[in-house]
């Protein structure tokens, strides 16, 4: 077991076709007790129960500081440590630059950059106390590449804030046995994108994917649990592509 005696809080893991409740099954699977925070719309203490005994779901909102500060208050509570947090909550909109409302921007901003550095802030200290811990950012190809498939460019630049963001944590908590990573997803069979691209553009990004496959969600459970266990122990500030070859650099 990669995750025995381990506790891993996952943001926006409630959805049962996202990235995030997927990491959270495969990180169960390896032994680790998991909290999963969301909106209370998503319900989370109920995606919890679907992983069995022994996990929790808190509602949160991490578009605001004093909701993550409240709900790892209440995981530590009931769980007693966090020993890995997985940044994963995010959202996306279709739009072209001159598009964006002001709305727009500050929703995107708010959820994936805002959102990590708020629930980062409410976990470090009790990392720091513990001396040990593992974070894991969720970006995205589209940082790297400018632009993404479905993603505006307000989405590329609070993906590509994640990476600096991340990078920046890493070499400031490093000494106290902290490790903060990224990864970097390509196109992924999620809820977020279904039904919304026409086979003919399929087809061309299918071309442009030299595993010539979208990903599915365990493609990226599978790196976030390697970046959550000691396989990675010497890694930090680490990008990890998980974009079937779309960005080879």
């Amino acid at each position: 077991m990669l995750l025995s005696n381990k506790v891993a809080l996952i943001t926006g893991g409630a959805g049962p076709n996202g990235l995030g409740f997927a990491s959270a099954k495969m990180m169960a699977a390896q032994g680790a007790r998991i909290v999963i925070l969301d909106l209370a719309a998503t319900r989370p203490q109920e995606a919890a129960q679907a992983l069995g005994p022994g996990h929790i779901g808190v509602v949160g909102d991490v578009t605001q500081a004093d909701s993550c500060q409240d709900a790892v208050k209440s995981a530590l509570k009931q769980m007693g440590q966090i020993d890995i947090l997985f940044n994963n909550a995010g959202i996306t909109q279709p739009r072209k630059t001159l598009a964006i409302s002001q709305a727009d921007y500050d929703a995107v901003l708010d959820v994936s950059l805002r959102g990590t550095l708020n629930m980062s802030q409410a976990v470090l200290p009790h990392m720091q106390s513990r001396k040990t811990g593992s974070i894991i950012c969720s970006s995205s190809v589209s940082a790297q590449r400018g632009g993404g498939i479905l993603g505006g460019p307000h989405y590329s630049a609070a993906k590509a804030g994640i990476l600096g963001l991340a990078r920046a944590m890493a070499r400031e908590f490093g000494a106290d046995n902290i490790r903060v990573n990224c990864i970097t997803p390509g196109l992924i069979a999620t809820d977020i994108n279904k039904g919304l691209i026409p086979e003919d553009r399929m087809a061309g990004i299918l071309d442009q994917i030299p595993l010539r496959r979208i990903g599915e969600p365990n493609d990226v459970a599978g790196c976030v649990l390697f970046l959550a266990s000691d396989l990675s122990k010497y890694l930090t500030g680490v990008t990890l592509d998980v974009n079937g070859g779309m960005l080879i650099h």
